[in-house]
């Protein structure tokens, strides 16, 4: 990932933080010529689990090196935000974004107490807003028992992870804050998001 120092993000709680709260993650393997699948994944201890049906082709990929890359808040950005654009005209619009790139070894995993225990976790952590929560014991035994022996757990160890915050940290600090202005009163799909993320990240860079 190319990743200039400005926009590089190294904080453990920011990383941890976006991993929690953009869980759905594309696992990318390249043992047989690239392929991408599409799943949530929850950290646990320093690790990625996650499941996936046997017939995907990360259920027969123990031992491969991945990639998990977890996208969290995005949006266009005006250069009509910028009071500089307004003064020198010297301003083009771009993207803000956040992301984090997970690189790890899998193991796949049968075992279907392990199985349980994380659609357990899963099932009450995406079901906690609901008035009436759903559980994995509110289903006929014999049907969950069907459907854990349909699936192949995802054991992810972390070898490295890369965050690229890219927040206008290029920005004089008055820009910064057209930004936030700008993504708060245009109020489009993540724009209340990142803008919270601009407030939130490292300051930018003397003199950027």
């Amino acid at each position: 990932m190319y990743l200039p120092r400005s926009f590089q993000e190294t904080r453990e709680h920011a990383l941890q933080a976006l991993l929690r709260d953009y869980p759905f993650a594309t696992v990318v393997t390249g043992a047989a010529g690239l392929a991408a699948n599409h799943l949530p994944l929850e950290l646990v201890d320093g690790r990625l689990h996650g499941h996936v049906a046997r017939g995907n082709e990360l259920a027969k990929a123990d031992g491969a090196q991945v990639l998990a890359i977890f996208q969290g808040p995005d949006a266009y950005v005006s250069p009509n935000w910028y009071p500089s654009k307004h003064e020198t005209g010297r301003e083009v619009p771009t993207w803000n974004y956040a992301v984090v790139h997970v690189h790890g070894r899998l193991r796949v995993v049968e075992d279907q107490a392990w199985l349980r225990a994380l659609l357990q976790r899963l099932t009450d952590r995406h079901e906690a807003g609901q008035a009436k929560p759903w559980r994995v014991d509110d289903a006929p035994a014999d049907h969950v028992e069907k459907m854990l022996g349909a699936i192949s757990g995802l054991d992810i160890a972390i070898e490295r992870i890369e965050g690229k915050f890219k927040l206008s940290q290029n920005h004089p600090e008055r820009n910064r804050g057209g930004v936030v202005d700008g993504l708060r009163a245009r109020a489009h799909r993540h724009d209340g998001d990142l803008a919270a993320l601009m407030l939130a990240s490292k300051e930018p860079a003397d003199g950027a």
